[in-house]
């Protein structure tokens, strides 16, 4: 299990030299008064336990020497110890992405992705009670964890149980994109009826989107866009922008329909 430690000139070499022959440190360089330091240092701590490092942090003020030492000319500077040597990995201020991406090339094996392609790989096989051992086995550790998260909506979806699955993603404190288009989808999904002629295509296309086909969702929502803007207060546009949310600005289906949206509406 992975851990963070506070080191200076009179641990360095028993909590990070010797230590790096037995595990991975990573040793995180920082000052009080940096502001991207306050940026990096909770995300390294908390992918510290899941990617099974030690995270050694050394404020450069109270051991100007060890940064002397290692010609620490800027912070954050995020450096890499393995087998007693020394290396580099990143100066300044990187998203939590880009960091696993460096990690994952520098061989670091993350508990929670190889437990989130383990779950994937039983989904596919159809194998329903191994998922959720593994869901069970990765959320005590991970309880906030949005890729999580959205999985087991997603799995809570296959079984047709939409309340569980809306309820647990509205517990959700951190709304990233996907979350909020997830949350809204289903938030639509569990809307009664209207006797409206319009109903029939709104909830094709919100179930499709469910399944996760959102070519046809956003081939039926921008269809009801076209017929009312009145309907469920703009619900059809409402929905293609949780599509989008979900699939990502990048996506070439976002782009086609936010094209063929904002020639609709203007």
């Amino acid at each position: 299990m992975g851990y963070s430690i506070d080191v200076d000139g009179t641990n360095f070499d028993s909590e990070v030299i010797e230590k790096s022959y037995l595990n991975t440190v990573i040793l995180d360089f920082y000052a009080l008064w940096c502001g991207p330091c306050k940026l990096v240092k909770p995300m390294l701590e908390k992918l510290a336990s899941e990617y099974n490092f030690i995270l050694a942090k050394i404020d450069i003020d109270k051991s100007p020497e060890l940064a002397e030492q290692y010609d620490v000319e800027g912070v954050p500077d995020v450096r890499i110890v393995s087998k007693g040597e020394v290396l580099p990995c990143f100066v300044g201020a990187l998203p939590e992405e880009q960091i696993r991406d460096l990690f994952s090339r520098l061989d670091l094996q993350s508990e929670l992705e190889a437990g989130l392609a383990e779950i994937q790989e039983a989904i596919a096989l159809d194998n329903l009670p191994a998922a959720k051992q593994l869901f069970d086995r990765l959320f005590p550790k991970y309880p906030n964890e949005p890729r999580l998260i959205i999985m087991a909506v997603k799995f809570l979806m296959r079984l047709e149980k939409w309340s569980d699955a809306y309820r647990l993603i509205s517990a959700i404190k951190e709304e990233n994109p996907p979350i909020k288009g997830w949350k809204t989808l289903l938030e639509f999904q569990q809307l009664k009826l209207e006797n409206n002629p319009l109903d029939s295509i709104f909830f094709t296309g919100i179930n499709s989107a469910l399944k996760e086909d959102y070519a046809a969702a956003l081939d039926k929502l921008i269809s009801v866009v076209g017929e009312s803007r009145k309907y469920r207060q703009d619900g059809a546009r409402k929905a293609m922008l949780a599509i989008f949310q979900i699939l990502g600005v990048s996506h070439t289906l976002t782009q086609e329909y936010q094209a063929k949206l904002t020639f609709l509406l203007y």
